[in-house]
């Protein structure tokens, strides 16, 4: 499979690897519930390539739908790259502005995206999407950085949403070429045979009922047949012989009850039989008859509404006035509309209880599509922002304070009664530096320390909920048990060894090997045999046991 290479990728393509764990430190002030927790909707305050790893612990593989609008690197954005590689080239990008006179822009937007990609890749559910908006400046770049991280084969549309008219109108103004009025959205999977749901654009008018040909052009042998005495030589009938049948038969049983009744065989008595049949029995059925000029002619049912193709050119992408009123005045440059990331959503998943991340999350606008989803649909979906910028919370998070409480005066009914919910916000927190255990400095607080000794020895999710601070119990997998005495406080490190005692207290033995983290070790190998133990000197023998 071809791949793309660019300025510094040797340095960043294994990146996320080396990235640290950060503490992800719980505000109760800037939160909306009454416990704060990581088992809520979150808003995370922070660089996200941090954030994303932080989150690897409790949510790899879990999230359904990614949804994420970077910045277009058209030059404009002012965007920063921050990412500290080690690497004398990439060190001298630091803190520096990307604008339209940088000429390896193209190249620090893709090391910017390289390692954040790879992250979210692994968030992802085994049947999970991701989505990434982009406009015409990077998306070639992108498609293939994409093919080569999520699998060619993972490839499954380009959806095209038109841009608004003041942002063609503005770019008109300044390029010398046609103005550009559409974004796109790359669509990947991790599975290549995942299968979504159908989504319809509603018609301004009902369309009748209308018969088509049954031919259809592809070539599969087993689909030809006779049927009303013609077998076709090439191409193919549209249904299986048996779906055929019935439908032959299904047309009879209607012109039997339209006889019966004294009716014409008209189209418009056919559409009313249609729809009263579909009202009784509950459900849809095919039909097929002979025309009159000899052509074999299945059904199309009267509808409101059309199968949406990839080009959404119905919605209005930017949600700019849905963000006015919520504020009352524009606070953002180029919000993403509500109904778009609605219909991303609805478009992947029926799991009402799916996560839904977005680790560019702006104005909030994915937070508040989910919490309408829960209140339209009686869902309990939930959803993870990350923001980097110091609006993350008089932005981000207010908007989502809002949508959730009300707001009194609004002309719209839904802002006005509130959707309902919770959230919990974050601070990025330091990086859980191991060897600061041994120096007592910074040192994180049990949980945190849990989680990460949990998901990097063992590489499962770790639950809080499993925690038994009265036995050292931080979680099992299908192999381990696992243990860690630890404690931030210098004098407990310095003082707390695995001995016989502590060998005792781990309790009966249920088959697994325990696993066993704590700063010294008083114990015999014979010992430590006896009660299943492998011992785990904090902070060297974290990485042993993952593969």
């Amino acid at each position: 499979m071809p791949t793309i290479n660019f300025k510094g990728k040797t340095f960043v393509q294994n990146h996320h690897l080396t990235v640290k764990y950060h503490q992800l430190i719980p505000v109760k002030e800037k939160s909306l519930t009454d416990k704060v927790s990581l088992n809520d909707n979150l808003i995370i305050h922070g660089d996200n390539l941090l954030a994303l790893k932080a989150l690897l612990p409790n949510f790899a593989g879990k999230i359904k739908c990614i949804y994420i609008d970077p910045p277009y690197n058209t030059g404009n954005e002012k965007w920063v790259y921050n990412d500290n590689v080690n690497s004398p080239m990439i060190k001298e990008w630091l803190g520096k502005v990307v604008d339209k006179d940088d000429l390896s822009r193209h190249d620090k937007w893709l090391c910017m995206m390289m390692p954040r990609l790879k992250l979210l890749k692994e968030l992802l559910s085994p049947d999970g999407v991701i989505f990434v908006s982009i406009d015409h400046n990077e998306i070639h770049h992108l498609k293939c950085l994409m093919n080569e991280i999520f699998g060619e084969e993972n490839y499954k549309d380009t959806i095209v949403i038109r841009r608004g008219v003041k942002n063609v109108q503005a770019q008109f103004e300044t390029i010398d070429s046609l103005s550009n009025g559409y974004e796109s959205i790359l669509m990947y999977t991790k599975d290549p045979n995942l299968r979504f749901n159908k989504i319809y654009e509603d018609l301004e008018e009902e369309k009748e009922g209308s018969w088509n040909n049954h031919w259809r052009g592809t070539d599969r042998p087993s689909m030809r047949y006779e049927l009303f005495g013609i077998t076709p030589t090439e191409g193919q009938w549209r249904w299986s012989k048996e779906r055929s049948m019935q439908a032959i038969e299904n047309y009879n049983v209607l012109v039997k009850d339209l006889r019966k009744n004294n009716l014409a065989i008209t189209q418009e008595n056919i559409d009313r039989w249609y729809l009263n049949y579909v009202e009784e029995n509950g459900e849809e059925i095919d039909l097929l008859r002979l025309s009159d000029n000899g052509t074999p002619e299945h059904y199309i049912p009267p509808t409101n509404r059309k199968l949406l193709s990839n080009l959404w050119i119905d919605l209005k992408p930017n949600g700019s006035s849905q963000l006015k009123k919520i504020f009352g005045k524009k606070v953002f440059e180029n919000p993403k509309s509500i109904d778009l990331i609605k219909r991303l959503i609805k478009f992947v998943t029926d799991d009402p209880n799916a996560i839904i991340l977005d680790s560019f999350a702006g104005s909030g606008t994915t937070g508040h599509a989910v919490l309408e989803i829960n209140k339209e649909e009686n869902k309990n979906l939930r959803f993870i922002l990350i923001e980097c910028e110091d609006y993350a919370d008089s932005i981000t998070a207010e908007r989502i304070r809002r949508a959730i409480n009300g707001i009194p005066n609004s002309k719209d009914r839904r802002l006005r009664e509130g959707l309902s919910g919770t959230f919990s916000y974050f601070e990025l927190g330091p990086a859980i530096e191991m060897e600061d255990i041994l120096r007592g400095d910074k040192l994180p607080e049990y949980e945190e320390l849990a989680r990460y000794v949990f998901y990097t020895a063992t590489g499962d999710e770790f639950d809080p909920v499993k925690i038994d601070r009265e036995r050292n119990f931080i979680g099992e997998t299908s192999e381990y048990e696992v243990y860690l005495f630890y404690k931030p406080d210098l004098n407990y490190l310095k003082n707390t060894a695995l001995d016989l005692d502590t060998a005792k207290s781990l309790g009966d033995y249920k088959g697994k090997k325990r696993l066993v983290f704590a700063p010294m070790k008083y114990l015999d190998p014979e010992f430590l045999q006896e009660y299943h133990i492998e011992y785990c000197q904090l902070p060297f023998e974290i990485y042993r046991f993952k593969e």
